[in-house]
């Protein structure tokens, strides 16, 4: 008679994110995964089918505590509002950032913020394609923005280096001069901005 299995998703999501927090994507695998809960990687087996598993499981864990419901505010508002709960959320974990959207289906506290997100919109006016194209232009800048944050922020060196170019592109010298101002909060929120002007246009 087999064991009977002791190991909680929570369990299996965190050993997951701890992987992936020290080690980066690319060294996620079955056998990381078993090795951080000090267990053979075919008993791993006896939990999740595979890797993929374990991705949809860490990004649930990520984004479970995301607060859905929008506030009381006019619609664009709200729509910053539910979009910078999800930016913290995952900021956290900046190596499960390209996951969010490969197992977006599949992580229920993902849909339910589309679902919120969707709702917004919708008593908004959008409506059809739309709705469509503005649904994904949010996450593509959430998904987007955070992804640059963490892999080449404002504040890092290849700005620096790109501020001391200005000899032969003077205009990005002088913007990245700018950049190096600017704080990531700050940064996101004014593209944020950006793309919900866009929204509002007819």
């Amino acid at each position: 008679m087999p064991r009977p299995k002791s190991l909680t998703s929570s369990a299996l999501a965190a050993a997951t994110l701890a992987v992936l927090d020290r080690d980066g994507l690319a060294a996620l695998s079955m056998r990381a995964v078993a090795a951080e809960l000090g267990m053979g990687t075919m008993s791993l087996y006896r939990y999740v089918a595979d890797r993929d598993e374990l991705e949809a499981l860490a990004v649930e864990q990520v984004v479970s505590g995301v607060d859905t419901v929008p506030p009381k505010a006019l619609w664009d508002k709200q729509l910053a509002v539910l979009v910078e709960r999800v930016r913290a959320a995952i900021a956290a974990h900046p190596n499960a950032v390209p996951l969010t959207m490969a197992h977006r289906h599949r992580c229920p506290s993902l849909l339910r913020w589309a679902e919120a997100v969707l709702g917004v919109l919708t008593e908004a006016g959008f409506t059809g394609e739309q709705r469509v194209f503005a649904l994904r232009a949010l996450l593509s800048y959430l998904i987007g923005a955070t992804e640059t944050e963490h892999r080449s922020p404002l504040s890092g060196l290849g700005t620096d280096a790109m501020s001391r170019m200005g000899e032969e592109y003077p205009l990005l010298a002088e913007t990245a001069g700018t950049a190096r101002t600017i704080p990531p909060d700050v940064e996101f929120r004014r593209g944020l901005d950006v793309v919900l002007s866009g929204l509002r246009r007819p």
